[in-house]
């Protein structure tokens, strides 16, 4: 596998999706292809993967020469993983965020440890982080960095930002980077202060948060009964909107009835059923040759027979 990319809870991501010989797997974040490969050597199955970024496209093409008949590469955005599939999946996997190529490369504008551009997009299209943060208004802004980074101190950082492009227009990480710093104490636990912004940014940029809604809604429709779900956050804002999607369609939101109320009183069957109540950790050993692993959480549920619910609608477990 080429790139520095080294998938986090290999195993437990394949345990998870158990695939069988003749099942087909979505790999709905392909990245550099750590879970695909990893499914198409644990059976005999098929994999499709999606990805926006271009360099892992071509990544992707290099496994499906590998692997004829067996893999397959999409261009696009997992959130219209239904369309781009086509057909019924036994599993589909996402592992959310930036990969360590994505962050590792200066060019890619995602890291504030080396200058680059400040762009941040995972595809080719759409604003850049320099074209937000030289443009939207100050509240705005501010609101972006709290929503999107949980920054306590997102409307100094907003005011500093602003204050900056009026004198040269912000152009570069480093340059975003000491902005932030100079208005944001170190934390004691050593993360640097401008983790956060450039976090809000990033997710800002990408819609992730939204596409994130989307895919879990597309996963639901995608999968055959049986099928199984399996997602890797790295932060609390994706793991807060997992579990509140698998507890939602499991009707594991603290009621005791197997339906649930939609909006205008009609039941819903719950769609999922967890596969474990808690998450997924990594182990120590995983920790230690892998730190970026420290903070990614696995969820995973089992797709019901019930119909998909309507995109975007949330319940309430029925009394």
């Amino acid at each position: 596998m080429s790139g520095a990319h080294i998938p986090v809870l290999l195993s437990e991501i394949v345990a998870a999706v158990a695939p069988r010989d003749g099942d087909l797997i979505v790999d709905g974040t392909f990245g550099r292809g750590g879970y695909a490969r990893g499914l198409l050597a644990a059976a005999d199955c098929r994999v499709v993967g999606i990805d926006r970024d271009p360099e892992a496209v071509a990544e992707g093409r290099r496994l499906e020469a590998e692997q004829p008949g067996r893999f397959r590469i999409v261009e696009g955005r997992f959130g219209a993983m239904d369309t781009l599939v086509g057909e019924q999946a036994d599993g589909v996997v996402l592992d959310l965020g930036v990969s360590s190529p994505q962050l590792d490369d200066p060019a890619r504008g995602f890291s504030f440890r080396a200058d680059g551009p400040l762009d941040m997009r995972m595809g080719r299209d759409g604003q850049s982080a320099a074209d937000v943060v030289n443009a939207m208004a100050e509240d705005d802004l501010a609101n972006v960095i709290y929503d999107f980074g949980e920054e306590r101190l997102s409307r100094r950082v907003a005011r500093a930002i602003v204050a900056a492009r009026k004198e040269a227009r912000i152009e570069r990480t480093l340059q975003l980077a000491e902005i932030v710093r100079r208005v944001v104490p170190r934390s004691k636990d050593g993360i640097d202060p401008a983790t956060r912004t450039f976090q809000a940014l990033r997710l800002w940029v990408n819609e992730e948060l939204t596409e994130l809604d989307h895919g879990l809604s597309g996963a639901e429709r995608l999968l055959r009964p049986g099928g199984r779900l399996a997602v890797v956050t790295f932060h609390s804002l994706e793991d807060r909107r997992v579990k509140r999607f698998l507890a939602e369609r499991s009707g594991a939101g603290g009621g005791v009835s197997r339906h649930v109320a939609a909006p205008g009183g009609e039941t819903r069957a719950p769609s999922f059923r967890l596969a474990a109540k808690r998450s997924v950790t990594p182990g120590e050993s995983e920790t230690r040759s892998n730190p970026r692993a420290r903070s990614a959480r696995l969820r995973a549920a089992i797709r019901s027979d019930a119909p998909a619910w309507p995109s975007g609608e949330r319940g309430r477990v029925a009394a």
